[in-house]
């Protein structure tokens, strides 16, 4: 099983990280998403851009489907994970059309560039 991060979704994510020189984060909370570890805020403190994996996104999933996506992939426990915005499959990401595959185990976790497909949500 993996959670899948629509590149069209990610690069604005990514292209704010390089902008503001900082890493990303993989958060798992309410959902599973990116975001630039320093990145615009909304007027009620949000961050601006944010990228959802698909069907993980509490604002358009239902909550039982989202949460039993989320668990499943990542485990029951609130994490942030920081990642370097030069590793290779973000760079990728940022300068192709391709979308990113996260998978995990008790121990790691892999991302991996994967060609998009049009029909994911």
């Amino acid at each position: 099983m993996s959670l899948r991060f629509k590149g069209v979704d990610l690069r604005p994510v990514l292209a704010e990280a390089v902008a503001n020189q900082c890493r990303v984060v993989l958060a798992k909370d309410q959902g599973a998403y990116f975001l630039a570890e320093r990145g615009e805020r909304l007027p009620g403190g949000r961050q601006k851009l944010i990228a959802y994996a698909v069907g993980c996104n509490p604002d358009v999933d239902p909550f039982d489907d989202w949460w039993a996506l989320v668990n499943a992939e990542l485990g029951g426990d609130d994490f942030g994970e920081f990642f370097d915005i030069q590793d290779g499959v973000f760079a990728r990401i940022l300068h192709s059309e391709d979308d990113l595959e996260l998978s995990a185990t008790e121990t790691h976790l892999s991302l991996q560039a994967v060609p998009a497909i049009s029909s994911a949500r």
